[in-house]
């Protein structure tokens, strides 16, 4: 079903009456406009530590987000083309769900608050106009990538996806894979970016917690995005199958050693696997390149085959952090939408302090994993808060361990079985920022 366009939305009514109650102006601002762009884009890179962006940069950020709705709230009265003091933008995109299923979801992304103007409700405003924009719409699921983690819990949004940076010895390590066939290709940066996007496109689907991307992205990982530093030293590889299509590709950078040209640092920027030999063999080109030392990768999966294609797995390092943050917003049509890994048949109640995902369901799974959801008076059997569903969405947070964490109620027996139904054979993972 066609999902609106989150430009053609009107503002929140009652954040944009929170707001003017406190002296600021409420807007959506025109990214046609090239003075409201460029103001719009100082203010969030200077709320992300960024320095004064070029008009190259500026033409740039238009062209790759101009689907996006960007929204400011600024001093009032604001003149035309006046500095935002806090942005956010936003747009309906899709994330992948257990069962190889997507889901509609609201992404918000670009949340900045000037440093002079904090602690006066203006994140609350906007966060919680973008959830009400959201539900309005039928948008069942928002999620967002975060830079600070402490500040999203309070608007129900948990960490689904958590992802791992590895850090290898490739000399330790060593590699003790399979023989792939196939062919690897060093492919030009220009070229590089359609195969990106057609790689990302049929990987995705397969993986929880992946959401689509955009061909602005690829241009950033390509480097072939204006204003991108040291593009020159960006390099791609593909890997295509018997039948010559595309099945992998690895965007990388090295950084050279000046003490010793044979310890040199490769940086994976992306790799992307759609077979396993695919994945082999890509992952052998890294570790096994000339004069490379150490590998860093980053926002990998927390359940990479990796560490069993290695000779010695402790020349692996890897650090656990949280990365895709999912906020619920539509239980019904959330759950619906994704498959679930065991029979499943028990009255949850989901408790939501700000009213969108508050309620009481039968949860009914058959033996396909479908789910339905009803609405019913009975006692609930297993009572949420709304940040342990967003956090068990995708299957990668176990329902027994939150509810050790006092957030999910219910009998050791009927969280088990909750935790089989919600199991998802496939590790939620996301490869980028949004």
């Amino acid at each position: 079903m066609p999902q609106p366009d989150a430009r053609t939305l009107p503002l929140d009514a009652e954040s944009l009456a929170a707001l003017e109650r406190r002296g600021f102006e409420y807007r959506l601002v025109d990214s046609t406009d090239p003075a409201s762009a460029r103001a719009y884009t100082e203010a969030e890179s200077r709320g992300f530590l960024g320095g004064e962006n070029t008009e190259e940069e500026i033409a740039e950020f238009r062209e790759a987000l101009g689907y996006r709705r960007w929204t400011g709230v600024f001093d009032a009265p604001a003149s035309a083309g006046a500095t935002p003091v806090a942005t956010i933008n936003s747009w309906v995109g899709e994330m992948s769900v257990p069962g190889a299923r997507t889901v509609p979801f609201w992404a918000i992304s670009g949340v900045t608050v000037s440093g002079t103007r904090r602690r006066k409700g203006i994140a609350r405003a906007m966060l919680e106009g973008e959830l009400r924009t959201a539900a309005a719409a039928g948008i069942p699921v928002a999620g967002l990538t975060v830079s600070e983690a402490t500040i999203y819990g309070r608007y129900g949004f948990a960490p689904a996806v958590r992802v791992a940076n590895w850090e290898i010895d490739t000399r330790r390590a060593g590699w003790a894979g399979p023989e792939t066939t196939g062919r690897l290709d060093h492919v030009d940066r220009e070229s590089a970016v359609a195969v990106l996007g057609e790689v990302h496109e049929r990987v995705r689907r397969a993986t929880p917690g992946e959401v689509d991307g955009w061909e602005g992205r690829w241009r950033q990982f390509a480097g072939v995005a204006r204003g991108t530093e040291h593009a020159g030293r960006i390099r791609i590889v593909a890997y295509s199958d018997a039948q010559g299509e595309h099945r992998g590709v690895l965007v990388y950078r090295i950084t050279e050693d000046d003490s010793d040209f044979a310890r040199n640092t490769l940086d994976v920027r992306v790799l992307l696997a759609e077979t396993r030999e695919a994945y082999a063999a890509l992952w052998r080109f890294v570790v096994e390149h000339d004069l490379v030392h150490r590998v860093r990768a980053r926002l990998r999966s927390v359940d990479e085959p990796l560490p069993w294609l290695m000779r010695d797995e402790r020349g692996l390092e890897a650090t656990v952090r949280d990365h895709g943050w999912v906020r619920i917003l539509d239980v019904p049509t959330a759950l619906q939408a994704r498959s679930f890994s065991a029979p499943v048949d028990v009255v949850i109640a989901v408790e939501d302090p700000l009213g969108f995902a508050d309620g009481v369901w039968r949860l009914s799974v058959d033996d396909s994993g479908s789910a339905t959801l009803t609405p019913t008076d009975e006692s609930p059997q297993a009572t949420l808060s709304v940040r342990a569903l967003g956090a068990v969405y995708l299957g990668g947070v176990r329902l027994s361990t939150l509810r050790w964490a006092g957030m999910v109620g219910g009998s050791p027996e009927t969280v088990a079985a909750l935790d089989r139904a919600f199991a998802s054979p496939v590790a939620p993972s996301l490869g980028i920022w949004y």
